[in-house]
Order: structure tokens, then sequence, then C-alpha cells
């Protein structure tokens, strides 16, 4: 089959597409053919070497952590999928990503793709939309009438994150620039701040929530909006314990943990219409495509998603 691997860390020329053999799975796993994955902030940092101390991977790597397609081969354990079934997941942290025709997945990871949800925008959710729903409702515990901020609310996180948010009742503000205004406001922001124009800990207070997808002196400020018993929740920075219990907040660090049931949580509300994929822009599967979505990623201003397209599909 056909992959991007890397074979030692560095800049995104050693993205590099080679022919490997396709994957045996086990008896709990499914074999994907895979239509769509998605590129994540993770993918680029541990293409550079970032992580290798919490991720020690012998090359060569294959990146990637989303994935949509049809179920084409099933362990002898497996009862909640057959071949044809079209499926997309979050598959497990390791060194045999997603950037491949094939993918092998544990059963208990898959969900089944909603209808009249594109293989593409299945594929842009799993990572994003499990890394808002662990920070807002596992570790924030967001509930109904409470107020949260979302930072950087037109990126790959921030967008499922703000309509997660409005699904669960809270009052939402969220951070951008001028020309994402309106796509957070029809996604249903409450409060939308312009970056350039505002500055967030000026104009707000007495939160109960606030999602860190920036860190540096975003997260430092943070702290200034929220109420006594707080929750400040981050996916870039371990927070300072001794500095948040002197504000009197909590605040977490979160690195996602995989998780099939939540990821069906979100498959429902992508069938009701509460939840919806915003692409904003589709590379093809080759090596100078993942190599420009890398660079497009790195630029930290991507709007919404960005989706490798796999298996071109009308579906």
């Amino acid at each position: 089959m056909k992959a991007v691997v890397i074979e030692q860390y560095g800049g995104k020329d050693q993205l590099k597409e080679k022919d490997i053999p396709t994957p045996q799975i086990n008896e709990d796993q499914v074999l994907i053919e895979s239509h769509a994955t998605s590129i994540n902030p993770i993918d680029w940092k541990v293409r550079e070497g970032y992580l290798k101390d919490m991720l020690d991977w012998d090359f060569p790597i294959i990146l990637g952590w989303d994935v949509s397609g049809v179920v084409v081969d099933t362990g002898s354990n497996v009862t909640k999928f057959k071949k044809g079934d079209q499926v997309f997941a979050r598959p497990a942290t390791t060194p045999n990503g997603t950037y491949a025709e094939f993918v092998a997945v544990e059963e208990h990871l898959v969900t089944s793709i909603p209808e009249r949800v594109s293989f593409e925008d299945a594929a842009a959710t799993p990572l994003a939309a499990l890394t808002s729903w662990q920070c807002l409702f596992e570790v924030a515990n967001l509930q109904k009438g409470q107020k949260v901020l979302i930072h950087a609310g037109s990126g790959g996180v921030g967008t499922y994150a703000i309509q997660l948010a409005k699904w669960a009742g809270a009052y939402v503000a969220s951070t951008a620039s001028s020309k994402n205004k309106e796509l957070l406001e029809s996604l249903g922001v409450d409060r939308f701040i312009n970056y350039e124009e505002e500055a967030f800990d000026e104009v707000l207070e007495d939160y109960d929530v606030v999602f860190d997808t920036l860190g540096g002196e975003i997260h430092d400020r943070s702290y200034n909006i929220l109420k006594q018993g707080g929750h400040l929740v981050s996916v870039t920075k371990q927070p300072d314990e001794d500095f948040a219990k002197q504000k009197g907040v909590n605040a977490q660090f979160v690195f996602l943990n995989p998780d099939g049931d939540q990821l069906a949580k979100v498959a429902e509300l992508m069938e009701k219409g509460e939840v919806k994929s915003i692409v904003g822009k589709t590379f093809p599967f080759s090596e100078k495509g993942i190599r420009d979505a890398h660079e497009l990623s790195e630029t930290h201003h991507a709007r919404g998603k960005i989706v490798v397209q796999i298996k071109p599909t009308d579906c």
C-alpha cells in the first residue's frame, strides 16, 4: 500500500511517499480502507521531534491520527462491524498512523459514519472533537448556563468546541480575527472577540471555564478572567499548579485519550445537525500534498480542519 512516512525527525521535507505492506489485523481490530485523513498539530510536532521523549518510537513512522473509510476486513472477535461499513476513528497513538491507504484500528475505537456525512467531514472530526469533548466535559465539567471562553475559535479544535459548548447550553465567548467573525457567530458564539482590536482579559470576567488552545502569554492571561473555582484547560502546556492555586482556580493539561464511545456521541450530534465539520482546505494524498498540508497547519492560521483526501469519492 502507499503511505507517507518519516524516517528521521526534521522539517516537512522528511515526509516521503513509500510502498509498505498492508497492516495485518489482530482478532480485535478492523482493517479500514482509508478515504480521508486530517492534519492536526500533533502530526508536525511528532515530525519535528518535539514529542520524542513522550513517544519513543522507532522509524519509519506513519503520522496521522484521524481516519474515515470502509471496513474491508475484521478480526475474529469483532462483532459491531462488517465488511462494507462506513466508519471513522481516532486510532490509538502508535507509529502506524493514518497517512496510509489502509489502517488497522481496534474495534472499540471505531464508530459508524452518520448518514449524509462525507468521508472528508468524518475524517476531520475524531481528534479535534474528542479533544473538545474531554476538555469541556470530562475535565472542566461544563454545565448549562456557565460561561466559557474558547481561544482560537476558528481553528480545528475551536470550531468543534464552540458547537459542543452551545449544545451543552453554555454561554460562549471566543477569540479570532475579524475575518472569522461571521463563521464563529454562525456556530453560535455569544461574544466574539477580535483579538486584533480587543484584549480578552480586559473585556471578560467571572468565567467558569477557559479552553486554551494557544499557550504562551495567552495561557497566562487566561487566569485573569476566571472566577474562584473556575477551570483552565490547556492542550498546549502544563499549567503552573502553584500559580493556579494562588488564583483559586483549577488548571489542567489534557492529552487526548482515544474513545470510541465518546466519538459515537459526537456522531449522534452530527446526525442531528447539532455539530458539523468546518473543513477549510483539502489536499491530495501525495508526498507534496501532505507536505503542503503540514506547512498550512504550522502557520497556526488555518480555518477549520485540514483534510487529506486519500480515495476520491462523491459520497
